[in-house]
């Protein structure tokens, strides 16, 4: 079947373009001896993962619990959760990822601590943690200056086990060019080299000194203190990594299909695509640089301008050769995003379709018993 006969809306993975971002990712890793534990939370598939893990890649860094279990179901061993719990439900679940796998949560607050130690406590387990140093995002994570005395207070915590420290230089997407990211890996890498040296300073052994985000990564895998790293934009890449020059449009391997459906004056046409697919996002933690939602591929002249629930307004500027019927690829903001709306992607080879793979673990759902 060939791309041009797909129904549209329909969400698109460019096969080529995803195996050589993993490759290049990974590749980075090896070259300088870090792990690669990327986050799957981009894409929320068993199939891609395992691309990752084929890879090369050594754990995963997981965004929801239900992510944690499918990576659990599938026999990786080595789980990172980027966040703490505080729920009983949430904390069982823990406990029995622990029971099965090499289950690591990340920890900014003594009461969370406390309230895990004594569930673990009652089912005999020892829970692994690393602490969330705050690098400049400002929303998890301690002060580093203060990492010893969080440290030295969890040491009191008799059921949980101390394994290193981590961060999420997060607050890089806001940056709005290539140069601002400089002073973002900066932050990231003289972060946890600061922690790193307060901890060994008073006895402290960090196993893992975990980071990432994909707008750093390839310059802060150069990083002597970082061992494991977490991005997980890179296996899509989109209009946001483009805009700090972290991916070109032949490297982004998550796209939207969509067809022209009208036409309604000289300078707009409307699509079959909308904030259902594409998403509202214009670039997170004040990214200014991003202009509309999504880059119409080969076609500068159009913005896609506004987005209603499923057709969006796209704005021509100056000559375009587009027509009521005509399909268009539409590269996501942020493919993330884009991901987590579908059920399934369909996979392309060239204009080919060859297959399609399942969003697996796209929620946070209740599972009935």
């Amino acid at each position: 079947m060939k791309k041009a006969e797909l129904k549209t809306p329909t969400i698109l993975l460019n096969m080529k373009a995803i195996k050589n971002n993993i490759e290049v990712y990974q590749e980075l890793c090896d070259k300088n001896g870090k792990e690669l534990w990327p986050m799957i939370k981009t894409h929320k598939s068993r199939e891609i993962l395992k691309m990752q893990i084929e890879a090369g890649a050594t754990g995963v860094l997981c965004g929801t619990l239900d992510e944690c279990e499918m990576c659990c179901d599938m026999g990786v061993n080595k789980i990172m959760y980027a966040y703490p719990v505080a729920s009983k439900e949430s904390i069982d679940r823990v406990i029995e990822l622990t029971k099965k796998s090499d289950f690591i949560l990340r920890l900014d607050s003594v009461e969370s601590a406390k309230m895990i130690d004594e569930a673990a406590g009652a089912e005999g387990v020892t829970i692994s943690y690393t602490i969330i140093v705050d690098s400049g995002l400002h929303r998890f994570g301690v002060d580093v200056e203060k990492v010893v005395e969080f440290a030295n207070q969890l040491k009191e915590i008799k059921n949980l086990k101390l394994r290193g420290i981590s961060t999420h230089p997060g607050h890089v997407y806001g940056a709005n060019c290539e140069a601002d990211l400089d002073k973002y890996i900066i932050d990231e890498c003289e972060t946890l080299k600061r922690g790193k040296e307060l901890m060994n300073s008073v006895g402290y052994e960090l196993e893992y000194i975990t980071s990432g985000s994909t707008p750093t990564f390839s310059q802060a895998v150069k990083d002597e203190n970082i061992n494991v790293f977490h991005p997980g934009n890179y296996v899509f890449l989109d209009t946001i990594q483009m805009s700090v020059n972290r991916a070109t449009e032949e490297d982004c391997a998550l796209t939207v299909y969509a067809t022209i459906i009208s036409h309604p004056r000289e300078d707009l046409f409307i699509c079959d695509v909308g904030a259902k697919c594409l998403g509202l996002d214009q670039g997170a933690h004040g990214n200014t640089s991003i202009v509309g939602f999504g880059k119409v591929i080969g076609h500068p002249e159009i913005i896609v301008a506004g987005l209603s629930e499923e057709v969006g307004k796209l704005h021509v500027h100056g000559e375009t050769n587009l027509k009521i019927g005509d399909k268009i690829e539409i590269i996501p903001n942020h493919s993330c995003s884009t991901a987590n709306l579908c059920s399934y992607y369909t996979v392309i080879e060239d204009d080919e379709v060859v297959g399609s793979i399942p969003v697996d673990v796209r929620g946070n759902s209740f599972k009935r018993i």
